[in-house]
Parts: C-alpha cells; structure tokens; sequence
C-alpha cells in the first residue's frame, strides 16, 4: 500500500492564486476549495487508495512563543482565508481523512502522519505531497519521499543530499543555519548553505558541534534548529487503514451544490463506481 499525505493550506494557496491570474481578482467564494478538491480526486482516479490532508486550522504555533518573528496570519488575503475551514469541511464530507492542526502546524501533521504511517510494514511507500524544504527532513530512503507540485519532483535521500548537501536528519540543522525567510527565522549570520553544509557534515548535527564554532551564536542556532524540527508526535490515527478512501458521505452532494462545480459530484460519483468495481 501507498500512503498519500497532503500539505491541504500550500494547496488552498496554490488554487487560490492559479485561479486569480485568470479571474481578474474576482474571486469566487469557493473556487480553491473546488480546487484542491478536484486535484485529489484526480490523485483517486489514478490509483491513491490511502490519503490524508493536513491542514493549518490555526495559522500561528508554539513556534509564535518561541521566536516573536515567527510567521502568523497577517496578511493572507480575507476571500483565501475565508476558505480554510470550508476546505477542511469539504474533504471530510468527500471522505477524506483531514488533520486541522491547532497548537501544531500542518507541516508537522504531516510528519507526524509519515512517521505513523512509515512505521507499518504494510505500508510499501509514504508519499508526501508538499513543497516546504522543511519537510526534506521526513525523507526515508526510497520509502518516505517528498513530492513537490512543481514539475512534479520526487525527493528521495539521495535527491535531498543533491538539493541541499546533507542528509535528510540533518535539514532541520541546515536550515536553523541559513534561515527560513518564509517561516520567519534568520539563520546565523555569515553562514551560506556551502558552509552550512561543510559545518554539519563534518562535526554532525548544532547539538555536538564543538565550542566556539558558532561562538555567541550557538544558542541562538539551538533555537532556530527548535523551529526548524518538525514533530512527529501528533496522534492523528491509529491505523493506516483509517486513510482508506471508501467513497463520499451523504453530506458530499450538499457541499457540492453549495460549491457551485457542476463537475465535482459526478467526478466523485464515478470515482465511487470504479471503487466498487475494483472491489467486486
């Protein structure tokens, strides 16, 4: 089995401003939600049988009380934010198993869910769609890789050692270096990702690193690799066979009027009716 895990609010923000380029700012109240929709169905319709979106009910963390820099809401415009809880609302009524992270974010709901799901020697692959270099550090081998949507790029241990120079255990290190702008953390100043590469993996990770190579500067790479470490603790389920799509709920055909995309039930539909045939 192959599990699918979803980054569900990079998805939101990638339909909502796909569709703007075209709509000319004329948003419409639900189209990223029929958005992410559509492309998950479509991962269905290819052959995902075990799926799971992580979604940031909550924009800010625990992170927020760590760093006063750390990224939060502000900012992210009213017609996409209006979207997020109708998102997470349409896929568990579509049958998708959704995660809406509160004190955690949903990037670590997706590593949680990976190590859940890495952890079951039913499971042959976890497959981790989202861009987030963050989640480079969930990697596993061949097993556990990253998807990301752009040109459809898969990330395995040996690609994330290519992109960034060190081993997947190591991202959460490398990035506490060189800074996050997205997730607002600056790294230390004067180290590049050359040197950060060249400092870890010579002396292994920030923890064992000897006196003096970051100087006054150690406590503050701690931190950062703090913010950096996505957790893995979060009980999302119990079993994998909890991810197993089995077909639309009765509260799907409402949402998908309420949606207003006339495509969207009977994709779902037909969906359901090659999930039956499968099964017989």
């Amino acid at each position: 089995m192959i599990v699918h895990l979803i980054d569900g609010t990079y998805e939101l923000f990638r339909h909502f401003y796909g569709q703007r380029r075209f709509n000319e700012r004329k948003d419409k109240p639900f189209g990223a939600v029929a958005g992410v929709l559509h492309s998950v169905l479509e991962m269905i319709e290819t052959g995902a049988t075990h799926v799971g979106v992580a979604t940031d009910h909550i924009i800010e963390s625990f992170r927020n009380d760590l760093w006063p820099d750390y990224k939060t809401g502000e900012g992210i415009e009213p017609a996409l934010h209006a979207q997020f809880v109708p998102l997470e609302e349409a896929l568990a009524a579509m049958g998708i198993v959704v995660w809406p992270m509160t004190d955690l974010e949903a990037d670590d709901g997706l590593a949680s869910a990976a190590h859940l799901a890495a952890a079951d020697p039913q499971v042959e692959k976890v497959c981790i769609w989202a861009n987030d270099k963050d989640l480079a550090q969930c990697v596993r081998g061949d097993r556990v890789v990253q998807i990301l949507r752009k040109g459809m790029q898969i990330r395995n241990a040996g690609a994330v050692r290519e992109k960034f120079g060190v081993d997947p255990e190591l991202i959460p290190d490398f990035l506490a270096l060189v800074g996050d702008a997205q997730d607002g953390y600056p790294g230390i100043r004067g180290i590049g990702r050359t040197t950060a590469a060249q400092l870890l993996n010579k002396h292994g990770p920030i923890d064992a690193f000897p006196t003096g190579v970051l100087a006054a500067e150690h406590e503050h790479a701690l931190l950062f690799k703090r913010l950096a470490t996505l957790r893995t603790d979060a009980p999302l389920f119990a079993s994998v066979k909890e991810l197993e799509w089995r077909g639309s709920t009765d509260a799907f055909s409402a949402w998908a009027e309420r949606i207003a995309d006339a495509r969207l039930l009977a994709r779902c539909v037909k969906a359901e009716e090659s999930l039956l045939t499968a099964q017989k």
